[in-house]
């Protein structure tokens, strides 16, 4: 079964940086395109970074220039990194198959607060 497994998230200052990883097993991970989701109290799941087979990226606007995702096909793990974080990236963020693929559990997240 597949599991997706995510780390790396804690509790920054505005400006300040991390780093997420997120463990896929149990896929023929180099068949698809990942995504780094978000979902923050009340609102609903959004998709903050993508990255294709071939390594083409697209971002949310709102975290363009600021996000980096990335991907290591040996190691089936997909990364997100964060910089100049801000209150409103506050949320849980979750790592997932994009274009999403019904069927499959999604992981618990990892959550991310910023706050002064």
């Amino acid at each position: 079964q597949v599991q997706f497994v995510e780390s790396g998230g804690g509790s920054v200052q505005p400006g300040g940086s991390l780093r997420l990883s997120c463990a896929v097993s149990g896929s023929i991970f180099i068949m698809y395109g990942m995504g780094w989701f978000r979902q923050a109290p009340g609102k609903q799941r959004e998709l903050v970074a993508s990255i294709t087979r071939g390594l083409s990226t697209d971002y949310a606007d709102s975290v363009k220039g600021r996000f980096t995702i990335s991907r290591d096909n040996a190691k089936k793990a997909v990364y997100l990194e964060m910089n100049n974080l801000k209150p409103e990236d506050t949320a849980v963020y979750y790592c997932y198959y994009f274009p999403i693929i019904g069927g499959t559990p999604w992981g618990q997240g990892t959550q991310v607060t910023v706050s002064s």
